[in-house]
């Protein structure tokens, strides 16, 4: 690659930043430009809806790296919107018509909040939680409010649901499904969580869906459901899941479907174009078919592969996928990927707050979902590296010392 058309990465999220990041630390010495719409640095994401929410964490502290960083390892920012990508010409083009050269492009243009699609959406006082913005917004509106209402059982949900709850706020949660976390865990893993934000003393609606937003002087006021009933709010937050960016990469010709589809090598149809993130469909042996992840873990690990190809270390991506979430005391890490139909077998009792789901797929596993228990959910990444050899029954078995299968 020339001094002059070297890598320009759009997207400058946890995925973007590691790819700026690894190709550094790889050796490679041609151009990085890091292309991100957010002003400032890149930061990370998760502590949004926890120690940043909750004041314990300043934009400082969740800043992935200083400006020091980037100056010294010549990686150039540039806060600006990409509008197109010229596959012909090797560039992408800027809102305000400034294109950058580039020898190889990887997007990690990441994902989007599902707006709520109901009458009064508009109004004031209704809130997403994305960006450090929204996240300042939300911030100084807990200082006064009094009655919370969130829509979405979801991660960023809960999450939220419970900050709110320790600062002492009254908190609705309004989730369609019949229960939280549907498409993440197990109902035993949903269950138990119904119990825990109850016993916080959030009021839990299942199974009740969003009509509309009521609103006084231009700001909501309430939530209505379904069922007629009008929940008041002083203020709403909205988290009923994200919409894959694929719209630069999809008016550029590339293939999208639920994601930018990409190869083992996490390679577009265009040689010269890689994606990575939540935004990218990728195939996985974790899974029948292509799979679009939205984890920290997923892009980074992908980061990291396009990396090393870039620079002479090509490898399939075969990273096993884990996810976390904080809710008050209670940590859930989740290793694996199960299908809906999976067996869940119980180890520990959830009554201690420690405990695990193995999921399990014709007796083999797929997955583990633990709370507090963080033991379990290292070996399952370490078993589902290789082929997984532990059984339901040894999962079941408290007595059965879990790391005697990893000599095997």
């Amino acid at each position: 690659m020339s001094r002059q058309e070297g890598i320009v990465i759009v997207g400058a999220g946890q995925g973007g930043f590691q790819a700026a990041a690894s190709l550094r630390e790889a050796g490679f010495t041609g151009p990085v430009t890091l292309v991100g719409e957010e002003p400032g640095l890149p930061y990370q994401r998760p502590p949004l809806s926890k120690a940043y929410m909750k004041g314990d964490a300043g934009i400082e502290q969740i800043e992935l790296r200083p400006a020091a960083f980037f100056a010294d390892h010549d990686i150039q920012i540039v806060n600006a919107r990409a509008e197109a990508i010229d596959r012909a010409a090797q560039r992408v083009v800027l809102e305000g018509g400034e294109a950058l050269p580039y020898a190889h492009m990887i997007l990690a243009t990441g994902a989007r909040n599902r707006p709520l699609p109901v009458p009064g959406r508009e109004l004031a006082g209704v809130y997403y939680l994305r960006s450090h913005a929204d996240a300042d917004a939300l911030r100084e509106r807990l200082e006064g409010a009094r009655r919370v209402v969130v829509i979405g059982a979801g991660f960023i949900g809960l999450e939220f649901a419970a900050v709110a709850r320790t600062l002492g706020h009254e908190v609705t949660v309004i989730e369609a499904a019949a229960r939280p976390l549907a498409r993440a865990v197990s109902p035993e893993m949903s269950a138990f969580f119904a119990d825990a934000h109850t016993s916080m003393g959030t009021s839990l609606l299942l199974g009740a869906g969003v009509i509309g937003l009521i609103g006084a002087a231009g700001h909501v006021t309430g939530v209505e459901t379904t069922d007629g009933m009008v929940h008041p709010a002083d203020f709403v937050v909205v988290g009923i899941g994200v919409t894959p960016n694929v719209e630069l990469a999809a008016e550029a010709g590339l293939e999208v479907a639920n994601g930018i589809v990409v190869d083992a090598h996490l390679s577009t149809m265009d040689p010269a174009i890689s994606a990575i993130g939540d935004a990218v469909a990728y195939p996985s042996r974790f899974a029948d078919g292509l799979v679009r992840l939205e984890s920290v873990q997923n892009a980074v690990d992908q980061a990291k592969a396009v990396a090393a190809r870039l620079t002479g270390r090509p490898a399939p991506y075969a990273a096993v996928p884990w996810f976390w979430s904080d809710q008050s005391d209670l940590k859930l890490q989740m290793v694996g990927l199960a299908g809906p139909t999976d067996d869940a077998v119980l180890r520990g009792d959830p009554a201690s707050r420690r405990f695990s789901v193995f999921r399990f797929r014709d007796g083999v596993l797929t997955a583990i979902e633990s709370v507090n228990r963080p033991a379990d959910h290292m070996l399952g990444r370490r078993l589902l590296a290789g082929t997984p050899t532990i059984t339901p029954e040894q999962a079941a078995d408290e007595s059965f010392e879990l790391k005697s299968l990893l000599g095997k």
